[in-house]
């Protein structure tokens, strides 16, 4: 593809996120005051995977309102958040200071993550629901979360199943109907929305984001590619938000095909860990 169509793509997704940040920060699901009273925003199959965090530095990349970067923080971590949405980033910037937490937020496009934050490197790496889908290759994803690492880090990604990723906005309850590719493509779906994945009443100024799918197999192997040692693939029957309108929410918050209904992917989970220098796997 070519560079500049590439960056028309990148400033229209930025447009696109620029504009939901007050949408996100009105909006129950993301619960900014909750959070500000005390409430973690990670999901806790998250804290489990990633382990003990106290006094390890960690990157969240495309952390967007920075809510879960500083929710890390509040478990132990030094924190540093990465987003390209400069409205995203001074909301977390002033959430952060309003609840009483050091963390630093750097505006950057994830695929020059390790440009701008200088060559520093981190423990654990740390990636949540929307974010693969917002770059051309998973590849290129990868391999800037490897550069992050440093040896014997963690990179834990969960994200989006693919086969969602790919469903129509209309499959029939507790069915996935496949409309979209399922693997990489060169071209970008274009998709235009009025409205935010959280719903409500507010309209975005800028609905037009390019998407790119990425299957679940060269998920892993760009992990491979790079040199990541695959510690957790999970397939997950649930996700964090309505993604179809006949999901329903449990007791934990999540959003699941109904009890008569298939269990679906509806997200994944995968945890890897950047080699030792000497070749040898760090001891837990």
């Amino acid at each position: 593809m070519s560079e500049p169509r590439r960056a028309e793509w990148f400033a229209a997704n930025r447009a696109n996120w620029e504009a939901r940040v007050p949408v996100h920060l009105r909006s129950p699901a993301y619960g900014v005051e909750s959070f500000l009273a005390g409430r973690l925003a990670l999901d806790p199959y998250d804290v489990a995977a990633v382990g003990d965090i106290r006094g390890k530095e960690l990157l969240h990349l495309q952390c967007h309102l920075g809510l879960e970067t500083l929710s890390w923080a509040r478990l132990g971590a030094r924190v540093t958040g990465l987003d390209f949405s400069p409205g995203a980033l001074a909301a977390a910037r002033e959430l952060a200071s309003r609840a009483g937490i050091a963390a630093d937020f750097v505006e950057a496009s994830v695929l020059d993550a390790p440009r701008a934050l200088g060559g520093r490197t981190f423990d654990v790496v740390y990636a949540s629901s929307g974010t693969l889908a917002w770059v051309p290759s998973a590849l290129e994803w990868m391999r800037v979360a490897a550069a992050c690492l440093r040896s014997g880090g963690l990179l834990f990604l969960r994200d989006t199943h693919p086969v969602l990723q790919a469903a129509a906005d209309d499959s029939p309850p507790g069915r996935l109907s496949v409309v979209g590719p399922y693997f990489e493509t060169t071209e970008p779906l274009r998709i235009v929305s009025e409205t935010s994945y959280v719903g409500g009443e507010g309209r975005l100024e800028h609905p037009t984001s390019y998407q790119w799918n990425h299957s679940l197999g060269e998920i892993v192997s760009a992990a491979l590619a790079v040199g990541l040692a695959l510690e957790r693939l999970e397939e997950l029957d649930w996700c964090e938000w309505p993604a179809l309108p006949w999901l329903e929410q449990d007791g934990d918050g999540r959003w699941r095909a109904p009890a008569a209904g298939e269990r679906l992917p509806l997200s994944f989970a995968l945890a890897a860990r950047k080699s030792t220098r000497s070749g040898r796997r760090p001891h837990a």
